[in-house]
């Protein structure tokens, strides 16, 4: 897929973001006569992030795309050779041009479906030069994404699925690439929204924003628009100056605030009706640039009604700082008897906006039963992931010539598990998630209603499950140079989770202290691992 047919070719990695011990390997692999052996890797996470109990498997959009486009430019290839040994043997050099991925074959999990330790979210074959090639691009392409996707779904549980989310991290983000990721991601994982403009123009995430502080103290009050007359809303009958129609209101309002007219600071006003103008379907406000009680909220008032007058309804307010919940609460108390006090009852429902460092503790606070928020921004917290900064993803060899390989070592956790292997999903009789097995490739698929014997990690023993319903985890993606199947579009991939996440019992699903969701062996796959560690003991 040439970049220039396809926009979000542009954000594609390329071959060369890799670490350079790939391209020495692939040296060695080339001399020893090996590069075109068939094998196979696994791309899997050994402990789920945050201390909760799921990951969702995200990135694979990307790495497709990638895959596509895989080919050694004349640059990359030069580039090589200036710092690979100076006597390298200009055949290596030739093979690298001739690559692609048109015999790598790419199993997944679903982009969005729900991840676990061990369980691989892509299964990468082909020949072994190139997959080994492939291993940092993949892991860079599928860590972050998966992290920030779970990290997404994680701020959604804690808001609840009433509460509008807004991505906003892209300006607090790890560089360019790192926020287009974490705005798709976070939009995957269950956020409504994102500031990020590319994000919208190369993925299709819904943007949203409205004005800043640096807009409203831009504007002194003296500030004349060249055009202030406003036409109704229905588009009939003469068009009505908005400044001076707020100002009458101004007068009402402070009135009914208690407040003497010379308060609210003229500056903000005026730009409140500057955007207003430019924006009279979407007029928002941002309250807290001078003094939210004495100021911003009403001239707020003082514009939206101003707006409602001529059959315009104000689309929200924020707030940007101080104690969020209180003063929406206090903000949504003046909007209800102001709407009593002007007969107009669209009034006392305006959406309140918040945002100011938003993190995991201070969203459960503002979602708690009887807050008046309506709409959350977050940035930082929703793009770096500050409690756990990597997903810790690895890309291991598990078959090599059709034989299994194994890496043994003296850190069980980093030991892996061999074989070419099939993944499945075992479901209760209501549907609920019971356990994965991960099983050799070759061993026929769990049956619904059948009792199967598995072996949960660490047990001396294996236990016996019957499963009312059983789902495959891996499917054929990529092979061929190809796509299998069309990839489901990123709001299908959201739909996912949100179903994925409510197959998830409370207990696994809670943040807190989760219980540990089993991804459990077949007992020929215990068998086989028994059997090398056997071979390798002294």
């Amino acid at each position: 897929m040439a970049a220039e047919q396809d926009p979000e070719g542009r954000a594609a990695a390329r071959p060369l973001l890799t670490d350079f011990y790939q391209a020495t390997m692939a040296l060695g692999y080339w001399r020893a006569g090996r590069a075109r052996d068939a094998a196979e890797f696994e791309l899997f996470f050994r402990r789920c992030p945050f201390g909760g109990a799921f990951a969702l498997a995200a990135g694979l959009r990307d790495c497709v795309r990638f895959l596509r486009a895989f080919r050694l430019r004349d640059a990359d290839v030069q580039f090589l050779a200036s710092v690979l040994p100076p006597d390298t043997d200009p055949a290596f050099f030739e093979h690298l041009r001739a690559l692609d991925c048109s015999e790598v074959t790419v199993r997944a999990l679903p982009e969005g479906s729900l991840a676990f330790p061990g369980v691989p979210l892509l299964q990468v074959s082909g020949p072994l030069l190139v997959v080994q090639l492939l291993e940092t691009p993949l892991l860079c392409l599928v860590s972050y994404a998966s992290l920030v996707a779970t990290n997404a779904a994680r701020l959604r549980l804690i808001a609840g699925p009433e509460k509008r989310l807004l991505e906003m991290g892209l300006r607090r983000a790890q560089g360019p690439d790192g926020g287009l990721t974490a705005s798709t991601y976070s939009y995957l994982g269950g956020f409504d929204s994102s500031s990020n403009v590319l994000a919208g123009q190369l993925r299709g995430v819904p943007v949203a924003g409205t004005l800043a502080h640096s807009f409203v103290t831009s504007f002194s009050g003296s500030e004349v628009p060249p055009d202030p007359m406003l036409a109704p809303a229905a588009g009939e009958g003469p068009g009505v100056d908005l400044a001076a129609k707020a100002q009458v209101w101004l007068e009402r309002v402070c009135a009914h605030l208690g407040l003497g007219v010379q308060e609210p600071h003229p500056g903000e006003r005026a730009a409140f009706v500057a955007y207003a103008l430019a924006f009279p379907r979407a007029f928002q406000g941002l309250l807290d640039s001078y003094s939210v009680r004495r100021s911003g909220l009403p001239n707020f008032l003082a514009v939206a009604l101003a707006l409602g007058e001529l059959g315009y309804r104000a689309v929200g307010v924020r707030l940007d700082s101080g104690d969020l919940l209180q003063q929406a609460q206090e903000i949504r108390k003046v909007f209800r008897a102001a709407a009593a006090q002007f007969q107009v009852p669209w009034l006392e429902s305006v959406p309140i906006a918040v945002s100011n460092n938003v993190d995991e503790e201070a969203l459960a606070r503002l979602a708690q039963e009887g807050s008046e928020v309506n709409a959350i921004g977050i940035g930082t917290s929703a793009v770096t992931c500050p409690q756990q900064p990597s997903l810790g993803c690895v890309y291991k060899l598990v078959a090599v010539g059709g034989q299994p390989r194994m890496k043994l070592t003296e850190d069980p956790e980093k030991q892996t598990l061999p074989g070419s292997k099939a993944a499945f999903r075992l479901l209760g009789s209501d549907g609920s998630l019971l356990m994965d097995v991960l099983q050799l490739a070759e061993e026929p698929a769990p049956q619904a209603g059948q009792e199967l014997r598995v072996w949960p990690p660490g047990a001396q023993e294996p236990c016996t499950v019957r499963p009312a319903q059983v789902e495959p985890l891996l499917r054929l993606c990529f092979q061929q140079g190809q796509l299998c199947e069309p990839l489901p579009s990123l709001a299908e991939s959201r739909a996912l989770v949100q179903l994925s996440l409510s197959q998830l019992s409370p207990e696994h699903r809670r943040l807190q202290s989760p219980a540990q969701y089993q991804v459990v062996l077949s007992e020929r796959l215990q068998a086989l691992v028994n059997s090398l560690h056997a071979r390798a003991s002294p």
